[in-house]
């Protein structure tokens, strides 16, 4: 890794207590408040994301603003959102299928021509002003080809209260909230390098151009941004335009997004629009009031925002699925982290009692999955808890309990799956 994110993050939240980055989408009074306020604002800021807010001009429709077929089999809905169905990923391969891939809007899919799509790169950290790109000339670079996770941060959020008995406010997603995709694009450090960088440059803020993002109060808080320092800008962030060999679909970010490697979703906008390189510390309402930690066990004021995942599993599997006593099931899933690679994965078919170790399917990759399998003929009907834990390369095991946060982010702790033996 080519930068200290520790330390860029300790750096950068002394910033934001300070008031000495440039706040954008959030007035000055509201953020010196919501500084001051600490664990207690993510309870009562109007800046939480309320599920039905956005869905409220469009009531009559399941999943507004979504382009794609959200067969039942495949999906559950939630307002702009959609989840992938676990059961419906066995069989399907190492790559997350285009059309399971999970939708994560916060308005609703815009519609952009390709051929009238441009590129704005602009800011203080630029040595000679603005630049733009047109999709041509992107495709003109030259290309990377990368094989990496996209995972909302609250992915896994629903456990919080399922589990654990703890309330956390956003979408209610089970481990759904993941694709892996074989992405196509351009590196950002190769495009920043022909904007023509200076040398007091600090970050990089990608904005999306679907439509400005009003909360549950009414404000209107912009089109989604999130500022990354520069030393991640120039690592492995892509310029993303082709999605497992096609076109990226609308709802995925068409013509362009940008995808960063092993952070938090929000962190790979689609349909970039502008790129602001700044030489001033920048944030936004998706790194100050949201995408941080609040509550008991987080500093006051809030954590540093958010960038690496966790580790997780999930079994492909539905929750409460019928499976026949007597008979020998092959049970699959697949185990992730944002801070290294895999290095092991256990079942439990016992509830927690007895732990084997799951034979992987695939070397283990950075910024990615791994597939695993394990035999098991459960002897008597009944209900059975099936459990599954990674420990990756970083030293990480999933817990039994993940630590809280009022807005249900990073939930790492292994998930108890209930399934039916019949007779």
């Amino acid at each position: 890794m080519t930068t200290n994110e520790r330390r860029y993050d300790r750096r950068r939240l002394r910033q934001f207590l300070d008031g000495t980055a440039r706040a954008e989408g959030i007035d000055r009074r509201d953020l010196i408040r919501l500084l001051a306020a600490g664990g207690a604002v993510a309870a009562t800021s109007s800046l939480a994301w309320a599920p039905g807010a956005a869905a409220a001009t469009v009531a009559d429709d399941p999943a507004p603003g979504i382009v794609k077929p959200l067969p039942e089999d495949g999906f559950v809905v939630h307002g702009t959102n959609a989840e992938t169905r676990w059961s419906a990923l066995r069989g399907t391969g190492y790559h997350t299928p285009n059309e399971l891939f999970f939708v994560r809007n916060h308005t609703r899919t815009p519609t952009i021509s390709a051929a009238d799509w441009r590129l704005r790169l602009w800011g203080s950290g630029l040595r000679g002003g603005e630049v733009e790109f047109d999709l041509d000339a992107l495709r003109a670079l030259p290309t990377t080809v990368h094989t990496a996770a996209v995972e909302c941060a609250g992915n896994g959020r629903s456990f919080y209260a399922t589990q654990q008995g703890e309330a956390a406010s956003g979408t209610a997603w089970q481990l759904g909230a993941i694709g892996v995709a074989r992405w196509r694009g351009v590196r950002l450090a190769e495009v920043l390098r022909r904007a023509g960088l200076r040398r007091d440059a600090v970050d990089v803020q990608p904005r999306g151009l679907d439509d400005p993002f009003v909360d549950s109060s009414g404000a209107e808080l912009g089109r989604v941004r999130r500022p990354l320092p520069l030393a991640k800008a120039l690592d492995d962030v892509l310029l993303a335009y082709e999605m497992n060999g096609a076109p990226l679909p609308p709802d995925h970010g068409h013509p362009v997004r940008v995808l960063v490697p092993s952070w938090i979703g929000i962190a790979s906008i689609k349909w970039v629009g502008d790129i602001e390189v700044s030489a001033e510390p920048l944030y936004s309402p998706w790194n100050t009031d949201l995408y941080r930690l609040f509550g008991p066990d987080h500093p006051e004021g809030g954590s540093a925002p958010l960038t690496r995942q966790t580790v997780k599993s999930a079994f492909e599997l539905a929750f409460d699925a019928p499976l026949a006593a007597g008979r020998t099931h092959e049970l699959t899933g697949r185990s992730w982290s944002g801070a290294g690679v895999i290095r092991s994965v256990e079942v439990s078919t016992d509830g927690g009692r007895r732990w084997r170790p799951a034979r992987l399917k695939d070397a283990p990759r950075r910024d990615s999955w791994v597939r695993w399998s394990v035999p098991w003929t459960p002897r008597r009907p009944g209900s059975a808890t099936l459990l599954a834990r990674a420990t990756d390369s970083a030293g990480r095991t999933q817990p039994e309990r993940s630590v809280y946060n009022q807005q249900g982010y990073l939930f790492d702790a292994v998930v108890r799956h209930p399934v039916l033996v019949t007779g």
